[in-house]
């Protein structure tokens, strides 16, 4: 794992929570997009070389409209930068942590991306991420 590649933030009002973390953070985001297999809009502010990641949801499908509904807003998961996400997810298997996800799959800001359990990571939702080179 080379970094925290972003922190993600459960939210219930993308729009206010742009304009709260716009005031704390001292810049505008940078990105807003939608990942509809994931049913959330996301938004990121740059911080040094990581990120802040706001996700909203959609509809009431969406893990982050659960997470939100039972926990309230805030950290919902970090996220790790990896070179190739094949090889850290079958290390981490090896290793005895439970992926949320057999296949990487296509995430927001152009990455491919896989989720640890929390179950197996002292109750932290890790997210791996790999820059998609196209």
């Amino acid at each position: 794992m080379q970094k925290i590649e972003h922190i993600g933030i459960a939210v219930k009002n993308l729009e206010q929570s742009n304009s709260l973390f716009k005031k704390l953070l001292g810049q505008e985001h940078y990105k807003t997009e939608e990942v509809k297999t994931e049913s959330v809009i996301t938004s990121f502010f740059r911080t040094g070389q990581s990120k802040i990641e706001l996700l909203q949801a959609t509809d009431e499908t969406s893990a982050i409209h659960k997470y939100v509904e039972k926990y309230g807003e805030g950290v919902h998961h970090i996220a790790f930068a990896v070179t190739d996400i094949y090889q850290e997810m079958e290390r981490l298997e090896k290793q005895g942590f439970q992926l949320l996800n057999k296949e990487p799959k296509r995430g927001a800001d152009n990455k491919l991306v896989c989720f640890v359990h929390p179950k197996s990571a002292n109750g932290v939702l890790v997210e791996l991420c790999q820059e998609i080179s196209e």
